[in-house]
């Protein structure tokens, strides 16, 4: 987790390349200077540095007592619309239609649950003030959440952010099985009506892998950010699912 890799780098910093300290200017120093994917420390969550960051393939992570930590990994996990894979039995799951899946309409609450299964199980990252920041873009349209929905029940998600017609991934839930999948086959439909480009996840892991979900080096992620950055207008606003 990004607190113990900070007390790792603090340890050892007089061995390794300097890391950027942010001040009050939204830049961010060249992606090239990195190191082992950390770009820079400090800074704020201001919504005009938030959107720098995405759209210069950065985002923020870090623990909840640490300063604000910058990220842009040599190794980048997408997800190409096209490769997405639904197993068998999440087919099933489909199927069943016995939920429902909104846009937008309880964006707190699905930020708030991402937060508290952190907390339970990997460790507090969404900290009240990465709360705040991403409330802030979304009340700019900047910010969304797909929600799975069943018996009038919120009972999973994910939020994420979108600049032009990219959709940066942050974080997803399930408080029943298979509700974050659900939500995140949704975005992925969705993604592709809009003509949007691969999904950024960040970082791999198990679950985005049997997705469909592969890692590329960083300068590739750059030059897809570029395209799809530039592909379209940002669709700002709260977002909406076409009716059954």
């Amino acid at each position: 987790m990004p607190n113990n890799y900070l007390r790792r780098i603090t340890s050892t910093m007089t061995e390794q390349p300097r890391i950027a300290m942010l001040d009050d200017s939204i830049g961010f120093p060249p992606l090239e200077d990195a190191w082992e994917g950390l770009l820079a420390i400090g800074g704020d969550l201001s919504e005009a540095r938030l959107i720098a960051a995405y759209q210069n393939g950065v985002f923020p992570w870090y623990g909840e007592n640490d300063p604000i930590l910058w990220w842009a990994p040599e190794k980048r996990c997408i997800l190409r619309l096209e490769d997405l894979k639904i197993s068998k039995s999440m087919r099933n799951v489909l199927n069943r239609k016995d939920y429902s899946v909104k846009t937008d309409t309880q964006f707190e609450a699905v930020l708030r649950n991402c937060g508290e299964l952190r907390k339970d199980g990997e460790g507090t990252w969404i900290s009240e003030d990465i709360i705040q920041a991403y409330l802030r873009l979304h009340a700019l349209g900047f910010a969304h959440s797909f929600e799975t929905w069943r018996n009038g029940k919120l009972i999973g998600g994910l939020y994420g952010v979108s600049i032009g017609h990219m959709f940066f991934g942050e974080s997803m839930y399930s408080a029943e099985s298979n509700a974050s999948k659900i939500a995140f086959i949704h975005l992925i439909e969705w993604a592709k009506k809009h003509n949007f480009g691969p999904i950024d996840c960040q970082i791999q892991n198990p679950h985005l892998q049997s997705m469909g979900a592969c890692e590329i080096e960083r300068d590739a992620f750059m030059s897809l950010l570029r395209t799809h950055l530039n592909n379209g207008k940002t669709l700002r606003g709260r977002w909406s699912l076409p009716k059954d």
